[in-house]
């Protein structure tokens, strides 16, 4: 693993100095994440390691790492506070990796995967990231295995020589197939069908018509292209079989008579016609599976080009730019909310699962003021959890995070500056909850996005149907625990907890309309978010 990350980092310095010319000054803190320069081949049904290396070299002990597929949320292994995180993970690899921890002191680490099936082939990337820091490397790791040895038999006369058909199965990536002479010469023109099981191993039929010249031992070989593995058959086909096959062909000419030779002449171009047919279809198909891969490695270079530009984007925002609805499951996990009983109003009914809230039918106290806390609160990092809202236009409601320590007893008003940083329905109007109140000209969503930077004092709300910006408290000051937050007034209005999923949650979608900035409330400059990152293909703007 030493050697690969090392050869990783020498074809990379030009890199590097670039990257040190361009933050020069930069906390010392910083990383770059390097893998093996060249494509990791792995056997079938063995085991391999992904290795990935930090330079310059320090512990990775405390650090986030996660290995994934072509999406971050399609994660290989992930090790997070110092354990390994198994929510996460695509079920295909449940029980099948581990993490190499022998030298994680020295910024080294490798995921090993077990019992490598083919549907482990592919592009990797390894993600490091320490605090607000954080840098990735692609690998590329090739499945190779060789499957059952060539089954060669004679399956009778055809036209002027004799069909000889070869078959195999269980290899892995597509054999290449070569017929050979008693001389060591290749036969040029053969058929070639190819069809894989649920396993993706690939199975191969091969046949060749030989003629009485090449009479003789006849060789089926299967070759793999990435272990360079040959597995071969021969066949001995005696020189009277073909002077069984002239004459029977010639007795059959005399008794159909003229009639019946013109039409073997019509049946035969037909047949030769329908083969031909065949044989350009087939090219045609296999010159579309190369364009196909050919655009697939295109796009995936695009997208490692355009991860490394919004990298440097958002970095030259100073990590200010309004991102979150786009990068939620990169930069903000999901907070597993459940409501605490102990901490809710009387007047509120408290689902049995502790996932939403509404309020009793019999409640009419209009002197207080109904609400319930999440179950944990939040002393650091950043976190999102996401909230539906039934019911939410005739009723008075709202949403949000407070300070453990408010008071919540009887009627009172929530506001920032008494450690309320909420929005939601008053009376008439959706406002956010600032001094002076911000009152919204539009309604909001039926599904809200909380999102919180703990450590930036940073609270801001996502309207999680459209993905476009609602609103972002002012920075704040935070000390002491934060806790989800929901009140109910009037009405028959219901809160819900959406429930946190292992897969993706959603197609990302545009931060906001085009020509429009993201609505602030903190005086920072609205910034235009350049740096999506779609799972369908967005269009990228222009890379420098």
């Amino acid at each position: 693993m030493e050697r690969l990350c090392s050869l990783a980092v020498r074809r990379r310095l030009s890199s590097l100095l670039l990257l040190l010319q361009l933050f020069a000054g930069a906390s010392t803190e910083e990383f770059l994440v390097f893998g093996p320069g060249e494509p990791i081949v792995a056997v079938l049904g063995g085991n391999i390691s992904l290795p990935c290396c930090v330079e310059p070299g320090m512990s990775a002990e405390n650090m986030e790492l996660r290995w994934f597929r072509s999406k971050f949320s399609e994660a290989v292994y992930v090790y997070q506070n110092g354990w390994e995180q198994t929510e996460e993970l695509m079920a295909q690899y449940a029980g099948r990796t581990s993490l190499d921890r022998e030298f994680l002191t020295q910024g080294r680490a490798a995921v090993v995967i077990h019992k490598v099936q083919a549907s482990d082939d592919g592009l990797y990337s390894c993600f490091f990231r320490k605090g607000r820091l954080y840098d990735e490397a692609t690998l590329v790791l090739k499945v190779a295995g060789v499957g059952s040895a060539p089954r060669v038999h004679i399956t009778g006369p055809e036209e002027d020589g004799v069909l000889v058909a070869c078959s195999a199965s269980g290899w892995f990536p597509k054999p290449q197939v070569q017929w050979r002479d008693l001389r060591g010469e290749k036969f040029l023109a053969f058929s070639e069908a190819h069809a894989r099981d649920a396993a993706g191993l690939y199975s191969v039929e091969a046949a060749l018509v030989v003629r009485e010249r090449s009479a003789g031992n006849v060789t089926c070989s299967l070759l793999n292209p990435i272990l360079g593995q040959e597995k071969a058959m021969a066949i001995f086909i005696p020189e009277p079989f073909f002077s069984q096959v002239s004459p029977w062909t010639a007795r059959m000419w005399l008794f159909l008579g003229s009639v019946a030779a013109l039409g073997l002449l019509l049946l035969g171009a037909g047949y030769y016609t329908w083969r031909q047919h065949s044989m350009w279809a087939k090219a045609r198909g296999e010159q579309a599976t190369l364009r196909g891969a050919k655009e697939d490695r295109q796009t995936k270079e695009e997208a490692l080009k355009a991860r490394e530009w919004r990298k440097a984007v958002y970095l030259a925002a100073g990590g200010k730019a309004q991102l979150y609805a786009d990068w939620r499951h990169e930069k903000f996990p999901s907070w597993l909310v459940t409501l605490d009983p102990e901490s809710a109003h009387p007047g509120l009914v408290i689902s049995q699962e502790k996932m939403s809230v509404t309020l009793k039918d019999s409640h009419e106290d209009s002197v207080s003021t109904c609400s319930v806390l999440g179950l944990e609160g939040i002393t650091s990092g950043r976190w999102h959890w996401e909230v539906a809202v039934t019911d939410g236009d005739n009723s008075e409601w709202a949403l949000g995070v407070c300070r453990g320590d408010v008071n919540r007893k009887g009627w009172y008003r929530e506001s920032s500056d008494r450690g309320f940083w909420v929005v939601g329905r008053f009376e008439r109007c959706y406002c956010a909850c600032t001094v002076p109140e911000t009152v919204f000209e539009k309604r909001f969503s039926h599904r809200v996005g909380v999102f919180l930077d703990y450590d930036a004092g940073d609270v801001s709300f996502y309207n999680m149907t459209d993905g476009s910006h609602i609103f972002s408290f002012p920075p704040a000051s935070f000390s002491g625990t934060l806790f989800p937050y929901f009140r109910l007034r009037s009405g028959g209005v219901s809160l819900a907890i959406c429930p946190k999923v292992g897969g993706p949650e959603g197609p990302p979608v545009p931060l906001s309309l085009p020509g429009a900035g993201i609505s602030s409330a903190s005086g920072v400059d609205e910034v235009e978010c350049p740096l999506l990152s779609c799972s369908v293909e967005p269009t990228l703007p222009s890379l420098p």
